[in-house]
């Protein structure tokens, strides 16, 4: 893939992301939120992996402009290898897939600099399960919601992030590593809960000892804003493994502004803060003692 094909991957992804926040701005309704049901966590239908990263987020946008239903996906190949064939016509949702390229093979991602290991992408067609026919979705366990919410208290309490309830705020304090927020009962309801235990534990993420991000960026600044955008798509990532619903929050019109600067200045921008994303879901993935860490 030539340099130009690949800034047009990251031009394009950004470009419906960007489309998909300005859309929804009116309302603070971000792409990456959703309803908590098991369609709303992208999924392979042929490995049954979870997508990753950005590409969560460009399936989420094509799913709710397209009025997708199902969160199955799979190349065209992929389908017909299931026996389901995708219908004549329909449009493909393209995604980044990353590659690793070895000391000595050559790529157009490459430079003179001694062929060390490094990643480059590589754009990929997948189809929803709305566009296919001749397919039979296997049944979904679906949780009850007190079961849904004894899950999210126990994978939190896993995470052993100090957290203190009380006052008005939520908020994470680097300097104590420590979350700080309100009673259960000023919120109106446990999504709204959730959502907000888990974007300030998603900023915890980010403490030197766990993915040792920069937390210094000042409200404002673009590095705020991009270590807000990150805990938001780490956070709707969780609540949908969890199924938990991940609402709008009005603080949200405070933030939109500057996001949108941003990945408008940079079309890898989004890619970069989704990884530091997926990082911190994985960190959280891995302090959890029998839930398998998606793939």
């Amino acid at each position: 893939m030539r340099n130009s094909e690949r800034t047009d991957i990251y031009t394009r992804v950004t470009n419906e992301i960007v489309a998909a926040i300005e859309a929804g701005a009116g309302e603070w309704r971000m792409p990456w939120h959703h309803d908590g049901s098991a369609i709303t966590r992208p999924i392979n239908a042929v490995s049954r992996k979870a997508y990753r990263g950005a590409n969560i987020l460009s399936l989420w946008i094509a799913a709710q402009a397209n009025g997708y239903t199902s969160g199955l996906w799979a190349s065209y190949r992929q389908w017909q290898s299931l026996g389901a064939q995708v219908r004549k016509g329909e449009h493909a949702t393209t995604i980044v897939f990353w590659k690793i390229s070895q000391r000595g093979e050559q790529t157009d991602d490459q430079d003179d600099s001694g062929g060390h290991v490094r990643m480059f992408a590589r754009g990929y067609s997948v189809f929803n399960e709305a566009q296919v026919e001749g397919y039979v979705a296997p049944a979904i366990a679906v949780l009850s919601e007190e079961e849904r919410v004894a899950r999210a208290e126990e994978f939190f309490a896993n995470l052993g992030i100090a957290t203190i309830h009380g006052g008005n705020e939520a908020y994470y304090l680097p300097s104590k590593d420590r979350i700080h927020m309100p009673p259960f009962s000023q919120f109106k309801d446990q999504a709204a809960y959730y959502g907000t235990l888990f974007h300030e534990g998603l900023h915890a993420t980010g403490a030197p000892h766990r993915c040792d991000r920069d937390l210094s960026g000042r409200f404002g600044s673009d590095r705020y804003a991009m270590e807000e955008v990150t805990a938001e798509l780490g956070t709707a990532q969780l609540l949908a493994e969890l199924g938990i619903a991940h609402h709008p929050r009005p603080d949200h019109a405070a933030y939109i502004a500057s996001w949108l600067k941003v990945l408008k200045a940079d079309a890898r921008a989004i890619f970069t803060v989704a990884s530091k994303a997926q990082a911190g879901v994985d960190w959280m993935h891995g302090q959890q003692p029998d839930l398998a860490q998606a793939a």
